[in-house]
């Protein structure tokens, strides 16, 4: 049974937003490296991307912005979920085409992920899940995720003809976070938004979700515990949305926020 704050099993992340200092530069690596389409503009200083109608990356321009200092809380990377395999083996193929390099790929059971920076040093991965009849649980009754390095010539044995961009039916599938401290961040995340702790198993690290989920975020220390946060307006994550599928849902994150004495900004 689900606690009374969870959140609802449809709950889903939406799109990101990323500080930017050149926001031109950094669409177009999105459009030719990760396959993105640029969508309307909004005549504001905001670059949307995305697979379909809605945006997945937006891109905040301030060429003011200072980096963002190594070491610091922030973005770890931004995870895009393509629709299957085939997907995936033609992502690997579109980031090696535009000149791309990859950081990483790696099996962690539930999915096969592809990793990489964009040009102003915000992480990425691309990946595709197994179906959930293959999620496995491990001695400890959490969902098993490991690290195994990726079968890159099977990825690319998989068919996968043609290219036309990220497809339709791509989402933004989790956001992954450097934070300062692991228990006030599970105490924010899974007490107050109501996330569900999926996998405590990674050293210095968590993974909460809804919906039974591997992972809509994971939650790491490994930029050090009580690292600083970065200088305000500094490039790289601005902020992510949590998508509830009723108002009603909404109020009830709300309501908590207001009892934990969390700050909360009604738009």
């Amino acid at each position: 049974m689900r606690a009374p704050t969870a959140l609802p099993t449809a709950a889903r992340l939406g799109a990101i937003r990323l500080t930017a200092a050149d926001a031109e530069r950094l669409a177009r690596f999105y459009e030719q490296a990760i396959g993105l389409r640029r969508l309307p503009d909004a005549g504001d200083a905001v670059v949307r991307l995305g697979a379909g109608e809605g945006p997945l990356v937006e891109l905040r321009a301030d060429p003011a912005a200072p980096p963002r200092p190594a070491r610091t809380t922030g973005l770890f990377h931004l995870a895009l979920l393509v629709p299957g395999r085939a997907d995936l083996a033609r992502a690997l193929e579109r980031v090696v085409r535009a000149g791309g390099r990859l950081g990483g790929a790696s099996d962690h059971l539930v999915s096969e992920a592809l990793y990489l920076t964009d040009p102003e040093g915000n992480g990425i991965e691309l990946y595709a899940d197994r179906p959930r009849a293959q999620w496995r649980t491990d001695a400890r009754g959490e969902l098993a995720m490991a690290t195994l390095p990726l079968d890159l010539d099977g990825l690319l044995a998989e068919p996968h003809a043609g290219d036309d961009g990220m497809p339709a039916g791509t989402v933004l599938g989790h956001v992954h976070l450097n934070v300062a401290d692991l228990a006030a961040a599970e105490a924010f995340y899974a007490g107050v938004l109501g996330f569900e702790v999926m996998v405590r198993g990674y050293p210095g690290a968590l993974f909460v979700a809804a919906g039974g989920y591997h992972h809509h975020l994971g939650l790491n220390t490994w930029n050090g515990p009580g690292a600083p946060p970065p200088p305000a307006g500094a490039r790289g994550l601005d902020r992510f949305e949590l998508v509830v599928p009723a108002a009603g849902d909404l109020e009830a994150i709300g309501e908590r926020a207001g009892a934990a004495g969390v700050p909360v900004e009604r738009a």
